[in-house]
């Protein structure tokens, strides 16, 4: 966990400032911005390896800074919030957060999401996929598109890029390595986050939701994932790495 650089987004200073003390002293390195439109100013390609995200901030929401940040294809996000209605965790969960922590949470399960979340971009080495330098870079294409999962992001058939969160690159890439296999959804789980990781079906169901979305074609009928009754998902293109 050292040299992880993070950004907390959060207005109330009480609040930024002890959990940056927490987290710097688990040997993070934080930057805090105290509204999104600071947030914006501080982000730059590879400054920031995770974003803690409060939800309701002054001016601009987070909700709005989460969906300019995946738009860019910025780093992943955490976000905070006293909000805990389960409508409000699927709105961020569809603008592109990794992950959904509801106000008040306890410091060590953040720490263990930071971790799962920075995890997912890991190599095998421990180092850092805003950092990591592959040798020979991993391209599939499937369906006219070329799926750059080390980038994170898509070249669609009409050659548009496609930014991917990191939750979306993981199930995509468990997707293209099992193509026409069907998967549970605790497979899913296993597999993108490992096993026992603490998230519900629903949140899985959500994630292939918004994936289907970026792989939709000219025709909307032709849905490259299949959902199995009662029993999961299968990838249904044929898949070639290049």
């Amino acid at each position: 966990m050292t040299d992880i650089r993070l950004l907390l987004v959060e207005d109330d200073p009480d609040i930024s400032a002890s959990l940056a003390d927490f987290l710097c002293g688990k040997g993070l390195s934080v930057q805090v911005a105290q509204s999104a439109e600071a947030g914006h100013e501080m982000l730059a390609p590879g400054a920031f390896d995770l974003i803690l995200l409060d939800v309701m901030l002054p001016g601009e929401d987070g909700l709005s800074f989460c969906r300019r940040v995946r738009a860019s294809g910025g780093p992943p996000i955490i976000m905070l919030t006293a909000l805990s209605e389960p409508t409000d965790k699927v709105v961020g969960l569809e603008l592109g957060a990794d992950d959904y922590v509801t106000k008040p949470f306890d410091l060590r399960e953040l720490l263990a999401r930071i971790r799962a979340v920075l995890r997912r971009g890991q190599t095998a080495s421990g180092e850092s996929a805003s950092a990591r330098q592959p040798a020979t870079e991993l391209v599939m294409t499937f369906s006219g598109f070329t799926f750059y999962p080390y980038r994170r992001f898509l070249r669609s058939p009409k050659g548009l890029r496609v930014p991917l969160t990191g939750a979306e690159t993981d199930l995509l890439l468990v997707f293209c390595q099992h193509a026409r296999e069907v998967l549970s959804r605790e497979a899913l789980i296993g597999l993108t986050r490992g096993k026992d990781f603490p998230i519900a079906a629903r949140s899985v169901d959500l994630l292939v939701s918004r994936l289907r979305r970026k792989l939709q074609g000219d025709d909307p009928l032709d849905d490259p994932i299949r959902t199995m009754r009662a029993d999961g998902y299968a990838f249904q293109p044929e898949v070639k790495t290049v």
